[in-house]
């Protein structure tokens, strides 16, 4: 049996961390002086409310290469299995290097694989190496079919404001100036780990309509498709998004859930991310 690890800014719910026996290694954050383990310490609608109310962007740190060490000795130990770690991507955290660090401290069997994804991009190839895992397939072919998924995955971010993206280093500065300049909207994709601009829209419901527009050139078929769909806090607005993917592409599944801190310190108030 192959035992999955992930950081947390996977962004999956507790009940199904608990399903699929996913350990989690989490990442830190500090916020007006206090530093909190990323779902240990603080959940998520608490951390956006702080976050909210604070005059200073949150810094997240990766976690450090001892705490993935001493995850992989422990699990090697209790559990005596294969370990497969995914991270979150390599181009938007130093987790992944920490966590190959920790890897050669530990001296254990581990595969880190990174995910090129963040939130629930990154979580939904989480549970799809947990499936495998559980369906008894060995290591090498569940990296074969990771890489495939990965490779194959669509990665759409709304965003009211750049300013927290830009301030955090994500996002060229001058894109972000020029958009809060001309006021418009943004939907923004992941590329290969990073992140950029896709489109440039005036108004709330044109961007909706564009997000629903660039889904659709995807593919004919959703019904394997499952979605994920990550917001801090802006529920209703969330909701509705959600319902009109399920109307208008009826697709296999479709998981909800806040975003994390990591992933919610960039996208700022408004934000959301979708998945599939």
């Amino acid at each position: 049996m192959i035992k999955i690890i992930s950081d947390s800014s996977c962004d999956l719910p507790e009940h199904l961390l608990k399903k699929y026996d996913i350990s989690i290694v989490p990442l830190v954050i500090t916020l007006d002086g206090e530093v909190y383990r990323e779902g240990a310490d603080l959940t998520p609608e608490d951390f956006f409310r702080k976050m909210f109310s604070s005059t200073e962007l949150p810094k997240t740190s990766q976690p450090s290469p001892s705490s993935f060490a001493e995850a992989f000795l422990r699990l090697r130990e209790t559990e005596n299995q294969q370990l497969l770690c995914l991270t979150i991507s390599s181009g938007l955290s130093g987790t992944y290097q920490s966590a190959s660090i920790g890897k050669g401290l530990a001296e254990a069997d581990v595969y880190v694989f990174d995910t090129l994804a963040g939130s629930l991009g990154h979580g939904l190839q989480v549970i799809r190496a947990a499936e495998l895992a559980q369906a008894g397939h060995s290591i090498n072919d569940i990296i074969r079919e990771l890489e495939e998924y990965r490779n194959q995955m669509t990665i759409l971010i709304m965003l009211d404001t750049l300013e927290n993206i830009v301030k955090g280093g994500r996002l060229n500065r001058f894109q972000g100036s020029l958009a809060k300049i001309l006021n418009i909207k943004v939907i923004l994709q992941g590329n290969q780990g990073e992140v950029e601009i896709l489109e440039k829209v005036r108004g709330r419901k044109k961007v909706h309509q564009r997000l629903f527009d660039i889904i659709k050139s995807k593919k004919d078929d959703f019904s394997t498709t499952v979605f994920g769909i990550t917001h801090t806090g802006n529920l209703e607005e969330a909701e509705k998004i959600r319902d009109e993917i399920q109307k208008q592409f009826q697709p296999k599944e479709i998981l909800f859930h806040y975003m994390g801190a990591a992933m919610g310190t960039y996208a700022g108030k408004g934000g959301m991310i979708i998945s599939f």
